[in-house]
């Protein structure tokens, strides 16, 4: 990447950004994965509503390249856990995925609180995701076998 970039914490406002950058990752990337149909349930399930929400209930980072948001990420108590983390929402603008961005994000959220406090972090990764959070340290839980909604459960213990 030419610019460099950097991680911080989401505001509401760039609600729209991130949902356009959540939709072309399901649309532009997962989509090679997984049937169109899926990724547009997945696309109408991402409203902006829903993406405030999450902030709400998550740390939200966004990666910022000069004055551009390019990726997403949050981390969440798992089911409300104090010992448990979840990593959601974690995307990159297709056009610039392989150039450190996600890693970026996942090392941010890695420095979070709701990681730093957890015991294990669970990822609902999805197929086309495995490697990258393999490379991370991440584990399937049941094998690399997606459960019924395509999902594959990654986790790390700390």
């Amino acid at each position: 990447m030419k610019e460099k970039f950097f991680v911080r914490l989401f505001a509401e406002s760039e609600a729209g950004v991130v949902q356009n950058i959540i939709h072309r990752g399901l649309r532009e990337i997962n989509g090679k994965d997984y049937p169109a149909e899926l990724m547009e349930e997945y696309c109408n399930y991402f409203t902006l509503e829903k993406i405030k929400n999450q902030a709400i209930s998550a740390h939200m980072y966004v990666a910022v390249s000069g004055d551009e948001i390019v990726g997403t990420g949050s981390i969440a108590p798992y089911w409300g856990s104090e010992k448990e983390s979840i990593l959601l929402t974690i995307y990159i603008l297709p056009e610039i995925i392989g150039q450190g961005i996600g890693t970026a994000i996942i090392n941010t959220l890695e420095q979070d609180e709701y990681f730093l406090r957890a015991n294990r972090i669970e990822i609902p990764s999805s197929i086309t995701a495995v490697k990258f959070y393999e490379k991370l340290g991440y584990i399937p839980k049941n094998g690399v076998e997606p459960d019924a909604e395509g999902i594959v459960p990654m986790e790390k213990f700390r």
